[in-house]
């Protein structure tokens, strides 16, 4: 099982028996085989609490969980795809990013805090991403959509990056975030949208940023 992509918005998944993975609901295109798509009430391993933790941020993006043995092609709303491979790390993503994901992936959410402190919960505030973001670790393979295509940019112990919040979509390896103040910026460089915030990623791993500030 795994993903192959087809064109910059659309990936085609492998199903085989006794294998499933979990995708955003309505991101089916077309499918050949005896697949089988049910409704995923935690969307995964995530558990109870993963669930009421979306419930109570109302964050939650309906899942279904697709099985059987056929080829899948997933897109969604238009937006661009890329698929992520996680050889035992965790990615750090949005949960209304992620289109699909296998089902040998570990799922959980996580508290903002958590990741960054009381900057975390900030930083999900000003990014509009929400205070919980949704956390994938093992082995196995991610699609995620983004505006205009995804960029992967390392982040190493002698190289922080940083990036605008709004330009976020997800990271991945030993990677901490705190949000600073950029006195102005913006306004530098002509934009003058009155947004004055950079998030600075530091460790050792890698972020994905989009090529819009626009959310999906």
């Amino acid at each position: 099982m795994g993903f192959r992509e087809i064109n910059p918005k659309m990936v085609e998944a492998t199903v085989a028996p006794g294998q499933r993975l979990f995708s955003q609901r309505g991101a089916m295109l077309a499918y050949r085989g005896d697949v089988t798509f049910t409704p995923s009430v935690t969307g995964g391993q995530g558990g109870v609490m993963s669930m009421i933790g979306r419930r109570i941020a109302d964050e939650d993006t309906p899942l279904m969980t697709v099985e059987g043995s056929g080829t899948v092609l997933f897109g969604h709303g238009g937006h661009h795809v890329q698929v992520i491979r996680l050889s035992g790390d965790t990615l750090y993503v949005e949960a209304d990013r992620l289109l699909a994901f296998e089902g040998t992936l570990e799922q959980r959410t996580v508290f903002l805090g958590s990741q960054g402190g009381v900057m975390g919960m900030v930083r999900g505030q000003v990014g509009g991403q929400g205070l919980f973001t949704t956390a994938l670790s093992g082995h196995g393979a991610v699609a995620v959509m983004a505006h205009g295509g995804v960029f992967e940019i390392p982040v190493t112990p002698q190289r922080p990056v940083h990036v605008d919040p709004q330009a976020y979509v997800a990271h991945h390896g030993d990677v901490r975030n705190r949000l600073s103040t950029a006195l102005g910026w913006r306004d530098m460089v002509g934009r003058g949208s009155g947004e004055a915030f950079q998030l600075e990623l530091s460790g050792s791993g890698a972020v994905y940023v989009q090529a819009s500030e626009e959310k999906l």
